[in-house]
């Protein structure tokens, strides 16, 4: 099988317009790379080859015709399953959504239907995106494609696993405590975390609404960076998205005299030496091209993990409320009217039978968190502790430009090595999670690999709307280095 569908978006474009290639070329090899390996990988939830090779057809009529078409068109894009997308199903990974077709598109979606991309499927995920590993789908495991025995992360597992095993080109993920960044991390694509507001969350099914961000997959950054531009902007439907411009500089790569802060808590013990050695060295690369590296502090990192776990479960808790089996979704259809209170008790057994159980752990914290006597012991000191936790970044920005960490404290760990243990679960996404608390944009980028040829990525946090400077940074490390060409074995 030859290399398409693992060449970047902007270079597919580029081959379409010269007359190298056809959209039907792209969407038939990304449509064969998946029949023959999403069996072992189990990306997707559920797909739409035959509407897509269809689309493709009609676009490559287009261009036949003349006709000015976007810049991505035609490029074949995976959509994670808790995206509404209209007349084609969206069920969270979840069993209590296992049959819902939402009846509108997300915004994101409207935007990308606009700009004539082509939705390849709906990818597998962590339960309502509550996970670090894409273990927790009713719809079984999704696999890493650089070794079947690992976890691609999560919970945006399956968008990053389709990117990195060329099952699609580029993806649509969502991050709400590392989400997109930790998965792109251990299967070594770029994945994108924009300032919080940059992109609308119209039609993204809530999770912690104040932490949620949908945000870009893709091969490279300039690829995160295209497909950024068209998602991103103002929405009305959304009162959280900003009304202020997108980045539209060209990446020049042009790094020389940035300064990048390295946070002294983030490469401290606890990190796998292997990826401290890999983040090291990174930094090596930027220093050559003129970056000044300084030292910085982020005290209250530490108390990021037990921050998150009081603000997203509570949240989380009131977000999920309303799968009750009543309006949409699974209800128990042996259920039968007893009891005092039939109403509740059907309730009770829908939410029972149809929320797995890392899902009712989080409804379960959110819930006492919230329950009278214990908010402001906990939820009123754990949004203080946030405002510490952004106040942090803020003075670090004072002196630095960039910050660059790792993404996660370990390379991709083996499936079931962390399921039973969820504190060693959470601590996962402890260098990605203070991102979300101070809603600042964050990406991962391929950094290297383990001897073991596990992937581990870089973080590069930058001051909140500077997408386009993280992503120039991050091009720079790209143009110096291959680690965003390479692909699993065996493809």
């Amino acid at each position: 099988m030859s290399k398409l569908s693992f060449l970047p978006a902007h270079v597919l474009s580029e081959k379409v317009r010269k007359g190298e290639l056809s959209f039907s070329d792209i969407t038939t090899e990304v449509i064969a790379q998946l029949e023959a390996k999403d069996k072992s990988i189990n990306a997707y939830i559920s797909r739409r080859l035959e509407a897509a090779l269809e689309e493709a057809k009609s676009l490559d009529e287009s261009l036949a015709k003349g006709e000015d078409l976007p810049s991505l068109a035609g490029i074949p894009l995976a959509v994670k399953d808790n995206i509404c997308t209209r007349g084609f199903l969206t069920t969270c990974a979840s069993k209590i959504l296992y049959n819902f077709v939402p009846p509108y598109n997300a915004t994101v979606v409207e935007k990308i239907k606009k700009e004539k991309m082509i939705i390849i499927g709906k990818t597998n995920m962590d339960e309502f995106a509550m996970g670090s590993s894409t273990e927790n789908s009713y719809f079984g495991t999704t696999h890493n494609p650089w070794d079947y025995q690992r976890v691609p992360g999560g919970s945006s597992g399956g968008s990053t696993a389709a990117v990195a095993a060329g099952e699609a080109i580029m993806a649509l993920g969502s991050d709400t405590g590392g989400s997109i960044r930790q998965p792109a991390s251990f299967c070594s694509v770029t994945g994108l975390k924009p300032t919080y507001g940059r992109v609308s969350r119209y039609g993204l099914v809530a999770f912690a609404s104040s932490l949620d961000q949908i945000g870009p997959i893709a091969r490279d950054v300039q690829d995160a960076y295209l497909l950024l531009k068209i998602i991103g902007g103002y929405d009305p439907c959304d009162s959280t998205s900003l009304p202020l411009p997108l980045p539209e500089e060209q990446l020049t790569g042009k790094v020389k005299g940035k300064i990048l802060g390295l946070p002294k808590e983030y490469l401290s013990e606890g990190i796998d030496p292997k990826v401290k050695e890999i983040v090291e060295k990174a930094i090596k690369v930027w220093e050559e091209m003129g970056c000044v590296i300084k030292e910085i502090t982020l005290p209250h990192t530490k108390y990021s993990v037990a921050t998150y776990y009081i603000v997203a479960p509570c949240e989380a808790s009131s977000n999920l409320a309303r799968y009750d089996g009543v309006q949409y979704g699974f209800r128990n259809p042996e259920y039968t009217i007893t009891g005092q209170n039939p109403v509740i008790d059907m309730m009770e057994e829908t939410r029972d039978q149809g929320f797995g159980s890392e899902v009712k752990r989080r409804i379960m914290l959110g819930t006492f968190t919230l329950s009278h006597g214990y908010f402001e012991a906990y939820y009123l000191k754990a949004q203080k502790v946030r405002t510490l936790i952004k106040e942090d970044f803020e003075k670090a920005f004072q002196s630095c430009d960039f910050i660059v960490t790792p993404v996660s404290p370990t390379p991709p760990f083996k499936i079931g090595e962390k399921v039973s243990d969820p504190l060693k679960m959470y601590l996962s996404d402890i260098f990605t999670i203070p991102v979300n608390l101070a809603g600042l944009p964050a990406i991962s980028i391929p950094g290297g690999f383990t001897e073991q040829n596990l992937p581990v990525g870089v973080q590069i946090i930058g001051k909140p709307l500077d997408e386009y400077g993280i992503l120039n940074l991050g091009f720079a490390f790209q143009e110096a280095t291959d680690f965003h060409k390479r692909t699993p074995h065996g493809n």
